[in-house]
C-alpha cells in the first residue's frame, strides 16, 4: 500500500485487543501479525482503547512474534508529538535519530549507521531521493523519513533479528511501515484533520491538513480508499561551522604544515608575519599547534512543503482470492537559501597575523591585519529543490481452506530530487578581523562595517575560462578571460525500483514444524545522478554597490543563543532574487552536461528463500536461509590527475557477488508471562550508490575531495540477539535485550594526496582526496532495558535505556580508533502519560550521549555532543468524533553541537528552535 494512504487510516480507531485479521496482501510479516486466541476479548471482557489500548496492541504483536521485534501502532504514532516517522521510531529501545536540521531524519538501529538499515513499505523497498543540501548520505539505501508524517502509517515494526522472508540489506535492523486496506475498515470510514504549527526560530506558522475516505460494499468484496495530506514547515537554522582544523598531525618526517610559521631547511623557525605576538606558548608551540581551517557564520532558511495523494482498490472475486492495487504520489518542495560568511585564517591571512593565543595545542584566538587578497568570503546558495516519489503496486493473494497461501506481487516506484538549479554567488572582503572560540562559543569581530556593501567585491582574478575541460568562448570565438563569480548547478538524482516475486506458505505437520515458507524476488534498481552546470564570470571586479541589486543585512537576533557572537553575526544579506539577478546579468557559459559529476548505478538482485516455522511445547520460531545474487553496473567519469583543463573520461565497471544468509529465531515460553528469545543470523548491507559511482568531486577552496569505488563488496555481519520478556498483566512489559554485531568487510575511507586542476585559480593544486575501500572490521555490543505499564488513576509510564559500544579497525588522521557512525553509548527515553475520560496528556524526554557522525573536512572526526529533546502533547475528545490536540517540540530549545574529536575543537553550533502546534480532527 502507499505511504499517504496508510496513515490517514491510522486515524481510524482500532480496538486494542481484537485479534488482527490475516496478513494483508503484500505483507512480508506473517509472524508479527499472528496472534493467539487468547488475544481476542471474551464476552464481558473490557476492551481497552485510546493510547493505552494502542500500547497493549503493540505489546501483543511483540509478544506473539517469533523474531525480536518492537512495534508502534497507529494510535501510538498519532498520539506522539512527532513531526515524522523518524521521531516516532526514536522512542523504541535501541533506536536513535539525528536532528541536525531540527527534524528527525537519520535512524540508527542497535548502533549501526542509518545508511545500513532499510525501510520497507509493507515489506517492499521504496525508491528514495534527497533534497540536495544534506552533506551526509545523499544516496544511501534508506528512505527519507522526513517525507513520512506520523499520521501516514498504521503500524511501525522494527525487526532487530531478520527472518529469511524479509528482504535483506540491513545490518542493525529493518523498519517495516504497515498500512491498511479498505476491506479491513468499516464502510464509509471518514477522517479529516486540520491544524497550525509555529516555529519560534523562523517566527513563522503554517497550516497542515489530511483527509481519508474508505468504502466497501455490503458483501465485503470490493473496496476503495483515497487519502490526501498537506504539511508545511518553515525552518530557520543559524550557527557557526568550523571547516576542520589545520596542522592536526605531523608529517611522516616529523615536520608540520603550520599556516603561521616558516621552517627553514636547517630547522630554524620564523613567523610568516614578523612582529606577531604569541600568548600561551613559544614559536615552536605555534608551529605545532592546530588551528581552525575556516570559521563560518551560517544562516540557513528552508520551506518544507509536502503533499501526498494515494488510493487503494481491492477486489475479492472469491473467498480465497484478493486482488489489491494501490498507488501514491508524494510531492515535497524543499526550497532553501544558505548564506555563509566565513574566514580561512591560515590560508588567507596567515601572513598578516598580529597575535595568537595557544591553549592545549590549539590556536584558540588570533587577530589579523588587512589581507593582501581576501580575509573573508560570503557565499550565497539559492536552491530550488523538490522531491517527488511515485509508487504503484499490484498484489494477488490466494488462501486455501487448509492454511496454504500464495502471494504474487509486483511494483514500481520512482523518486526524483536534488538541486534544480542551485544558484551560487560569492563576494570577498579584505577587512582585518579577530577570532576566539571556546567549547560552545565563537566570536569573530571585523575591523570595519561588515554590513556595508562597499566593503565586498567580486573575484578579481581573471583567468582563461573553461568548463568541463573545454574553453568558454566569446562571441568572436576567442577564449573568455574573466574571473568566475559563481554559477548554476543542476544535480538531480533519479532513483527507480521495479520488483516482482512470489511468497508461498505450505502447512506441514512434521515433528515440531508447522509451516514451510518459500519465495523468490527479482529487483531491478537504477540510481542516476544527472549533473549540468553554468559558470558565471565578470571581467572586472565590482563591489556590491555596483551590481545594481537590493542589499540587506542579516535580521536582528539571527544568531542569538547559537553560540555565535561578535559583529560577524551581522553581515551583508542578499535577497534570493538579487543573487539570481546578479548571475543573469553577468557573463554565462553555455549550459553543459557535467560528465564528471554524472553517474549511474544499475543494480539487479535475485533472491530466493526457504523458511521453516516450528511450534511445540512452548518452543516456537523459524529457521532457514536466503540466497542472494547481486550485480552492479557502475557508469561514471574519471577525472585525470596532473592534467590542465582535464576532460572527464567515461568509464564502466561491473561487479557481482553471491551470498547465502542463514538465520534462526527461537522463542520459548517459560511461563505464560515469561518469554525468552534467541536469534542468530548472517546479514549484508550493500554500499551506498554514491560510493559505487567512482566520480571524483573536488572543493577548489578547501582543496579536498572525494571519490567512489565501483569494486566495493557489501558489508557483512553475524548478528546475535538474546532477550527476556516479562508480561505481568495486559498492557505491561519488562524486557531485557542483549545484542552483538560482528561486522566484516566494513567500508571505510582512505585519504591520499593527488594533484588536480583548480578551475578557480587556473593552476594545478594538491588535493586531499578520500576514497572508500573494503577491509575494515567492527563489533557492536549492547544491552537494552525497557518497561511500560499503567500505574494508577489514569497515569502510566514508558521508559527504556540503551547501552551500546563499538570497536572498529578504522582510524582517523591522528591514528585514533573510530566508533561506528551515529552510535551513542547511552540513550534514554522517558514517557509519562495520563489518560482518563476524554483527556490525554504525555511528555516525551529523549537523551542520547555523544556520537561519531562522519569524517569531515581535512579528516576531522566529527562528533555530536550529548543531545536532549523534550516534547509534550495533550488532547481532548470534545465529542466522540471530534478531538482537539496541542503539542510542543524541543521545549528545551537544545543547541546541536559538533566537535572534532574533543570538545575543545568545536566544528558546529546550530539552533533550530521550538515548534508549537494545534489541530482539530474529525472521524466517523
Amino acid at each position: 500500500m502507499t505511504t499517504a494512504l496508510a496513515g490517514l487510516a491510522t486515524a481510524i480507531p482500532s480496538t486494542a485487543q481484537t485479534a488482527p485479521t490475516a496478513s494483508p496482501p503484500g505483507s512480508d510479516d506473517q509472524a508479527a501479525t499472528t496472534t493467539t486466541a487468547t488475544d481476542a476479548p471474551a464476552d464481558g471482557d473490557i476492551i481497552v482503547t485510546g493510547y493505552r489500548g494502542s500500547l497493549q496492541k503493540a505489546i501483543n504483536v511483540k509478544r506473539n512474534a517469533n523474531a525480536v521485534v518492537d512495534v508502534i501502532t497507529s494510535e501510538d504514532v498519532g498520539k506522539f508529538p512527532d513531526r515524522n516517522v523518524a521521531e516516532s521510531l526514536s522512542h523504541i529501545p535501541g533506536v536513535s535519530i539525528d536532528r541536525r536540521f531540527g527534524e528527525g531524519e537519520k535512524v540508527a538501529i542497535l548502533g549501526t549507521d542509518p545508511a545500513l538499515n532499510r525501510m520497507l513499505l509493507d515489506g517492499h523497498a521504496l525508491a528514495s531521493a534527497d533534497w540536495g543540501g544534506n552533506d551526509n548520505d545523499p544516496s544511501s539505501r534508506t528512505f527519507n523519513y522526513s517525507l513520512l508524517a506520523p499520521e501516514l502509517v498504521d503500524r511501525l515494526e522494527v525487526y532487530k533479528s531478520p527472518e529469511p522472508r524479509i528482504e535483506e540489506g540491513s545490518l542493525g535492523g529493518t523498519v517495516i511501515v504497515r498500512t491498511r486496506r479498505p476491506l479491513d475498515l468499516p464502510a464509509n470510514s471518514i477522517f479529516a484533520s486540520g491544524g497550525y504549527s509555529y516555529n519560534d526560530r523562523s517566527d513563522k506558522g503554517n497550516a497542515r491538513g489530511s483527509g481519508l475516505y474508505s468504502w466497501r460494499n455490503a458483501d465485503e468484496t470490493f473496496g476503495v480508499l483515497v487519502a490526501a495530506t498537506y504539511d508545511k514547515q518553515n525552518l530557520t537554522r543559524a550557527g557557526v561551522e568550523f571547516f576542520g582544523y589545520d596542522n592536526t598531525a605531523p608529517n611522516a618526517d616529523g615536520t608540520y604544515n603550520s599556516p603561521f610559521v616558516n621552517r627553514a631547511s636547517d630547522g630554524t623557525l620564523s613567523l610568516k608575519s614578523p612582529g606577531a605576538t604569541i600568548t600561551g606558548g613559544t614559536i615552536e608551540d605555534l608551529y605545532k599547534a592546530a588551528s581552525p581551517f575556516g570559521i563560518n557564520y551560517a544562516y540557513f532558511q528552508q520551506q518544507r512543503e509536502r503533499k501526498s495523494v494515494s488510493g487503494t482498490m481491492q477486489f475479492r472475486p472469491s473467498s480465497d482470492l484478493t486482488l489489491t492495487l494501490n498507488g501514491t504520489h508524494i510531492d515535497g518542495n524543499y526550497n532553501n537559501y544558505s548564506q555563509s560568511m566565513y574566514t580561512i585564517p591560515g590560508a588567507w591571512t596567515g601572513n598578516v597575523l598580529q597575535s595568537a593565543t595557544i591553549s592545549n595545542g590549539v590556536v584558540t584566538a588570533a587577530s589579523f591585519g588587512a589581507a593582501t587578497s581576501q580575509s573573508a568570503q560570503l557565499d550565497t546558495l539559492v536552491r530550488r529543490t523538490s522531491l517527488k516519489t511515485d509508487n504503484l503496486n499490484l498484489f494477488a493473494d490466494w488462501e486455501g481452506d487448509g492454511g496454504a497461501k500464495v502471494n504474487f506481487s509486483g511494483g514500481w516506484s520512482r523518486a526524483k530530487g536534488g538541486r534544480n538549479p542551485e544558484y551560487l554567488f560569492n563576494v570577498q572582503t579584505k577587512l582585518p578581523y579577530s577570532y576566539a572560540f571556546t567549547n560552545n562559543t565563537a566570536t569573530v569581530n571585523f575591523v570595519g562595517d561588515l554590513t556595508n556593501p562597499a566593503n565586498y567585491f567580486t573575484n578579481p582574478n581573471n583567468n582563461a575560462a573553461q568548463i568541463e575541460g573545454r574553453p568558454v568562448l566569446t562571441s568572436t570565438g576567442a577564449q573568455l578571460v574573466a574571473a568566475q563569480i559563481g554559477g548554476l548547478d543542476y544535480s538531480v538524482t533519479t532513483d527507480r525500483d521495479i520488483f516482482g516475486g512470489y511468497d508461498a506458505t505450505i502447512p506441514v505437520s512434521v515433528g515440531p514444524f508447522t509451516e514451510i515458507l518459500l519465495g523468490s524476488r527479482v529487483t531491478d534498481h537504477v540510481n542516476r545522478v544527472d549533473a549540468r552546470g553554468i559558470n558565471t564570470y565578470l571581467q572586472q571586479s565590482l563591489d556590491v554597490t555596483q551590481l545594481g541589486v537590493t542589499a540587506l543585512t542579516t535580521p536582528d537576533g539571527t544568531f542569538d543563543g547559537s553560540g555565535g557572537m561578535g559583529n560577524a553575526t551581522k553581515y551583508l544579506n542578499l535577497p534570493q532574487q538579487s543573487v539570481i539577478d546578479i548571475l543573469a546579468n553577468a557573463i554565462n557559459s553555455p549550459l553543459v552536461t557535467k560528465v564528471g559529476a554524472s553517474t549511474e548505478v544499475r543494480e539487479t538482485v535475485m533472491a530466493s528463500y526457504a523458511q521453516a516455522n516450528f511450534d511445540q511445547d512452548g518452543l516456537r520460531g523459524n529457521i532457514g536461509g536466503r540466497l542472494v545474487y547481486t550485480r552492479d553496473i557502475s557508469n561514471y567519469a574519471t577525472t585525470l590527475s596532473n592534467t590542465v583543463n582535464p576532460v572527464p573520461v567515461p568509464t564502466r565497471t561491473v561487479n557481482d557477488y553471491l551470498k547465502f544468509l542463514p538465520s534462526l529465531n527461537i522463542a520459548y515460553s517459560i511461563t505464560p508471562k515469561v518469554i525468552v528469545r534467541g536469534a542468530a543470523a548472517r546479514v549484508i548491507a550493500r554500499p551506498r550508490y554514491e560510493d559505487l559511482a567512482a566520480a571524483t568531486s573536488l572543493n577548489n577552496v578547501t582543496l579536498d575531495g572525494g571519490g567512489g569505488n565501483p569494486n566495493l563488496k557489501p558489508y557483512e555481519s553475524t548478528n546475535y540477539e538474546l532477550t527476556a520478556e516479562y508480561y505481568p498483566r495486559a498492557g505491561s512489559l519488562l524486557a531485557v535485550e542483549l545484542f552483538r554485531r560482528e561486522i566484516s568487510n566494513y567500508i571505510f575511507n582512505t585519504r591520499t594526496n593527488a594533484v588536480f586542476f583548480n578551475s578557480l585559480t587556473g593552476a594545478l593544486a594538491t588535493y586531499n582526496v578520500n576514497q572508500p575501500i573494503n577491509g575494515g572490521k567492527a563489533k557492536v555490543n549492547g544491552a537494552l532495558i525497557s518497561a511500560q505499564s499503567d500505574i494508577w488513576g489514569g497515569f502510566g509510564l514508558q521508559a527504556n535505556y540503551s547501552y551500546q559500544e563499538s570497536s572498529t579497525s578504522n582510524t582517523d588522521v591522528t591514528g585514533t580508533t573510530l566508533n561506528l557512525p551515529y552510535l551513542s553509548k547511552h540513550t534514554v527515553n522517558v514517557i509519562p502519560y495520563f489518560e482518563k475520560g476524554p483527556f490525554q496528556a504525555r511528555v516525551s524526554y529523549n537523551y542520547r550521549s555523544s556520537y561519531f557522525r562522519t569524517i569531515g573536512r581535512l579528516g576531522s572526526r566529527e562528533m555530536v555532543a550529548p543531545y536532549s529533546q523534550l516534547d509534550a502533547s495533550a488532547s481532548l475528545n470534545i465529542t466522540k468524533g471530534i478531538v482537539l490536540s496541542v503539542n510542543a517540540q524541543n521545549l528545551l530549545d537544545e543547541t546541536y553541537l559538533q566537535y572534532n574529536a574533543t570538545p575543545d575543537r568545536p566544528t558546529a553550533f546550530y539552533k533550530n528552535g521550538r515548534t508549537f502546534a494545534a489541530a482539530v480532527s474529525f472521524r466517523m
